[in-house]
C-alpha cells in the first residue's frame, strides 16, 4: 500500500513538473516578440519572464552585443527576471535563437539595426481623392422587366458585394460611364465581365435585362470607382518626397473593404469648421478642397496602415512642418505627448496628449497605442479627436514616435495611434529601404 502511494505521489509530481515546463514554454513563446528593430548604437533592455534558463544565442556576430546583469558573450544563459540589454553595433541583420536549457527550441527573434533615419512631421489636413482599380460593387438589387417579372442578374451570376469587377468583354473599365456604355451596346446579349473575388480573378458572363422603368438594360449592380475625403497628412521623407498619411486605410463606406488605388492625389484644403464629438458620435472636421490648385502628391498605395505616394515637385515648399528623427516603437513609453493638427483654416498647431497604453506587440496594426488628449484648446474646440485628425503626427522627447488613427466611439477623449514604424515600412519604397540599410 505504501508502495502504491508512493508511486503514486511520483507520478502527480511528474505531471506537475511536465505542466509547469509547458506552461513555461508557452510562456516564453508568447512574451518573446518575433521581430525587433534598432536604430545603430541604440541599446534595448528586455526582461525574459520564464521559470527556466533560456539560452540565447546569436547567429553573427558584430552587429549587436548581448548583455545580461551578469553574464557577457557570445551566448548567454537568462533566468527568471533576469534583463537582458541589446546593444547595436553597426547595421545588419541578426537571428537570436532562444532555446530553454539549451536544448528546447522555443523561438527565433529577428533583430534589424537600421540607420537613424529623419522625417518632416506635418499635420496638416488634405482633400484625398482616390480611383480604384476597376468598379467596387457596393450594393445588389433586382430589375422589374416590362412583365412586372422581377430579375436578379448580378446575384444569380455570384457578384456579391465588395467585389471588383475589372473588365467587360475584354475592356478595362476606367470608369462607371465605361460599364454603360458597354451594357447599352449589348442589346441584351450576355457580357464577359471579369472580376476580383478577394484574391481570386474569375470570368463570368451575365445577361443584362431591360428595366420598365427607362426601358434601358440593367444588370442590377450598385457600383463605385472612385470616393474622397479630409485627413491628415503625416510625415514626409525630405530625400525622396515619399509621404505617408491617415495611419490608416480607405475603406468604403458601404462594404467596408479596403479600396484598391488606380490613381490618386492629395490636394490643399482648409477647415471651415468642427463638428464637436461626444460619446457615442464621434465629430468631425469639415473643410473644402483646394481644387484650382496643383495637387500636393499623388497616391499609389491605400493599405490598411496608411494611403502612401509622392510629392509633386513644389508640393514641399507648400507644406508646413518640422524635421523629427524617427523613433521605433521600443523607444515609445507612456507618459506625455504632443499631436500636430489643423484644425482651423489650414494652420498646424500643437496639442498635449498623454500615452496611456504601448502595445509593443501590435507592431501589425493601427493600434499599437492608445492616446488620450489633455489639452484644454482642443477639447474646447473639438471634444477631443474628430474625423479628419487620423494621421496626425504623435511627438514624444523630440521624436515623431506615431500617428492618431481612430477615434474611441464612447470617449472622444481617446482614441488609438499607429507606430511610426509601421508607416515607414509601408511607405512606397519603405520596407525596401530598411532591408538595404540592414544589410
Amino acid at each position: 500500500m505504501i508502495f502504491k502511494n508512493k508511486k503514486k505521489n511520483i507520478f502527480v509530481f511528474l505531471i506537475i513538473c511536465i505542466l509547469i515546463i509547458l506552461l513555461g514554454y508557452s510562456q516564453t513563446l508568447t512574451v518573446l516578440p518575433g521581430q525587433i528593430t534598432l536604430l545603430e548604437g541604440d541599446n534595448f533592455a528586455y526582461d525574459f519572464k520564464s521559470p527556466f534558463f533560456v539560452s540565447v544565442t546569436p547567429d553573427k556576430e558584430g552587429v549587436i552585443s548581448l548583455i545580461s546583469d551578469k553574464i557577457k558573450g557570445k551566448s548567454i544563459n537568462l533566468a527568471f527576471s533576469n534583463p537582458c540589454s541589446l546593444k547595436s553595433l553597426k547595421q545588419g541583420c541578426v537571428n537570436l535563437k532562444m532555446s530553454l536549457f539549451g536544448i528546447i527550441p522555443v523561438k527565433t527573434m529577428e533583430i534589424n539595426v537600421v540607420a537613424n533615419r529623419e522625417v518632416v512631421a506635418c499635420g496638416n489636413t488634405v482633400g484625398v481623392k482616390i480611383r480604384t482599380k476597376g468598379l467596387l460593387v457596393i450594393g445588389i438589387s433586382d430589375v422589374e422587366d416590362a412583365d412586372g417579372n422581377k430579375n436578379y442578374p448580378a446575384k444569380q451570376c455570384g457578384i456579391k458585394p465588395g467585389d471588383l469587377i475589372l473588365k467587360a468583354n475584354g475592356n478595362d473599365l476606367a470608369s462607371i460611364n465605361d460599364f454603360i456604355e458597354q451594357i447599352n451596346n449589348s442589346n441584351g446579349h450576355s457580357i464577359s465581365v471579369s472580376i476580383k473575388h478577394g484574391q481570386e480573378i474569375v470570368n463570368k458572363e451575365i445577361k443584362p435585362v431591360m428595366s420598365s422603368d427607362d426601358s434601358k438594360y440593367h444588370l442590377g449592380l450598385w457600383v463605385r470607382d472612385s470616393t474622397a475625403g479630409i485627413g491628415t497628412l503625416t510625415f514626409y521623407d525630405p530625400n525622396t518626397n515619399c509621404f505617408g498619411a491617415l495611419g490608416h486605410g480607405i475603406t468604403d463606406l458601404d462594404t467596408g473593404e479596403l479600396m484598391t488605388v488606380k490613381e490618386g492625389q492629395i490636394l490643399e484644403s482648409t477647415i471651415l469648421s468642427i463638428k464637436r464629438g461626444k460619446q457615442g458620435a464621434p465629430g468631425e472636421l469639415k473643410g473644402i478642397f483646394m481644387e484650382d490648385r496643383k495637387s500636393l502628391g499623388v497616391i499609389s498605395k491605400n493599405s490598411e496602415f496608411g494611403i502612401y505616394g509622392v510629392l509633386e515637385n513644389n508640393g514641399a515648399s507648400r507644406l508646413s512642418g518640422k524635421t523629427y528623427p524617427v523613433a521605433l516603437k521600443t523607444q515609445v513609453k507612456e507618459g506625455p505627448a504632443k499631436i500636430l493638427s489643423n484644425i482651423d483654416g489650414n494652420s498646424v498647431e500643437e496639442y498635449s496628449v498623454e500615452i496611456q497604453k504601448v502595445s509593443r506587440q501590435k507592431l501589425d496594426s493601427a493600434k499599437g497605442m492608445v492616446i488620450k488628449v489633455t489639452d484644454k484648446k482642443l477639447l474646447a474646440l473639438s471634444g477631443g479627436i474628430v474625423q479628419g485628425m487620423s494621421g496626425s503626427p504623435i511627438i514624444q522627447d523630440g521624436r515623431i514616435v506615431g500617428a492618431v488613427t481612430h477615434v474611441l466611439v464612447n470617449d472622444p477623449t481617446r482614441g488609438y495611434g499607429i507606430f511610426i514604424e509601421k508607416m515607414m515600412q509601408n511607405m512606397v519604397g519603405g520596407k525596401q529601404q530598411v532591408l538595404e540599410k540592414a544589410g
